[in-house]
């Protein structure tokens, strides 16, 4: 079968978490040195898996499953929906995304909110913007003394947005993007509803993070979003992220170690490429340099005052936003359904899935009773030991 060809340039020296579908259920693997691992005798999720993962070193107990070559990780969209397919590397944790993270998404987003979602008015919004608040919001720090005297002059010229208050204020946005299990893996499809006139991916770098708030690794998600919807209003935003089949991750969670730091993160490059079914070709590329905060400081936001006692991942938002005209003249790139969109990055692999709407991918119906009952099944569950300790008497 051979080596699969969206692992990290250099797999041989990651640690790789993952869950495929077997003939017994949903199942988190390790993968070291090209071997797989079965973790569920350790952990039965992915979710408490990283919960107990050491600082250092890797956990005992995993089954070897075999070699990475004897995996047919197929693409859902030509036949694969059996044993071994590649699930979405999380189950349980909530998943979290920042918006307007970079300057130029944030100056889209301003775009879509005075264009109301029309997508024909949006070249000519961009003109006028790009000049004035395009070069000034690149130079200042998110809630700094010259963010305010921005905000400031931008008011003043009739220019502000609730867009720029969290590009360049002090709180971040952070919201829920999709609930626990409903997220795709590489090879499946990706879900844009199908009375949406102008959408996008958005490729992301994806924080791990355990409930204590410690960022444990990293891996790629495709935020899928509906510019029409959220244009409208920023109170739309539900309908135009949370979605059937919307919410992307994979192929793996790298997690960190010698080999792979918070660093790798800050420096990683994101390259984009949509194949659209009738030629058409879309590249892009995202530089998480060019992020407005620190995704440790993102992940402190998203903790706020909040509990997530089984973990949660953060999608750190996209630097890439598309004005290539597809169809018409001026109203830049909107997806088609057979788009294939392919995010990828060095060190954390290629997430690669079709685009088809909401209403024809498949339905999801496996929740988190599903799947208590199948763990349930397969004796995984261990009964915990809740016996307090007995009074010593005085």
């Amino acid at each position: 079968m051979g080596m699969p060809d969206f692992l990290p340039e250099d797999w041989r020296n990651a640690t790789l978490i993952g869950r495929i579908q077997t003939t017994d259920g949903p199942t988190p693997i390790l993968i070291k040195n090209g071997d797989v691992f079965d973790m569920s005798p350790v952990a039965p999720t992915v979710s408490q898996l990283l919960k107990a993962w050491p600082e250092t070193g890797v956990p005992e107990g995993g089954l070897p499953l075999g070699h990475l070559d004897d995996f047919d990780f197929a693409k859902v969209w030509i036949g694969n929906r059996g044993d071994n397919q590649l699930l979405s590397p999380i189950d349980l944790q909530c998943v979290k995304a920042a918006g307007v993270t970079f300057a130029v998404s944030a100056v889209e987003r301003v775009i879509e909110e005075r264009a109301r979602g029309d997508s024909d008015k949006a070249q000519d919004i961009r003109n006028a913007l790009a000049e004035r608040v395009g070069a000034d919001i690149r130079s200042v720090k998110p809630g700094s003394e010259a963010s305010a005297k921005l905000k400031a002059a931008l008011i003043s010229d009739g220019l502000w947005s609730q867009y720029l208050e969290v590009a360049i204020g002090p709180d971040a946005e952070v919201f829920t993007k999709s609930p626990v299990l409903s997220s795709v893996g590489w090879g499946d499809e990706v879900g844009v509803r199908s009375d949406s006139t102008w959408n996008n991916p958005e490729p992301e770098v994806v924080m791990v993070v355990t409930p204590q708030g410690r960022a444990v690794g990293a891996t790629l998600g495709n935020d899928v979003n509906l510019r029409c919807f959220e244009g409208r209003s920023a109170l739309l935003l539900g309908k135009a992220k949370d979605n059937n089949a919307s919410c992307a991750l994979g192929p793996f969670i790298r997690l960190f170690d010698d080999g792979f730091t918070i660093d790798d993160v800050r420096t990683a490059v994101l390259d984009l490429k949509i194949d659209g079914p009738e030629g058409y070709e879309l590249v892009g590329r995202s530089t998480m340099s060019e992020i407005s905060r620190d995704p440790l400081d993102l992940i402190a936001q998203a903790m706020s005052e909040h509990h997530y006692p089984d973990g949660f991942v953060l999608m750190l938002g996209t630097l890439f936003a598309p004005t290539q005209d597809r169809d018409v003249p001026g109203r830049g790139f909107t997806h088609k359904v057979g788009d294939v969109v392919t995010v990828s990055s060095p060190k954390l692999g290629r997430l690669e899935n079709r685009v088809t709407t909401s209403k024809d991918a498949r339905e999801w119906t496996f929740g988190i009773a599903d799947l208590m009952q199948n763990l349930a099944d397969r004796g995984l569950l261990k009964a915990r030991n809740t016996a307090q300790p007995k009074k010593i008497a005085s």
